[in-house]
């Protein structure tokens, strides 16, 4: 079982409709910790952290589109190292 952390972008039409708490369901859904939070530009950065198939999943959930009230244009990523493993999945 391999555990790894990503930090993602998600562009597009994400803030004011539900992305983060749908993105928090989501994680927690698949056993992640991390974080989904507004940022100043528009977008959402998540940070997901927890099994590597699991990370996957969310990711896929992101570029799929997320909820069906959001717009996701595009999603970028890069892997993340933590010195300390988030306890849960929060919104911010």
């Amino acid at each position: 079982m391999t555990t790894i952390c990503t930090r993602a972008w998600v562009h597009g039409r994400v803030q004011g409709v539900g992305f983060r708490y749908s993105t928090q369901q989501q994680a927690k859904a698949l056993g992640l910790k991390g974080y989904a939070k507004n940022m100043d530009d528009g977008s959402v950065e998540v940070l997901a952290c927890g099994e590597e198939s699991q990370v996957q999943r969310l990711l896929e959930w992101l570029r799929a589109g997320g909820p069906r009230s959001a717009q996701v244009d595009k999603v970028l990523t890069e892997p993340n190292s933590l010195h300390e493993e988030p306890e849960s999945f929060t919104t911010a």
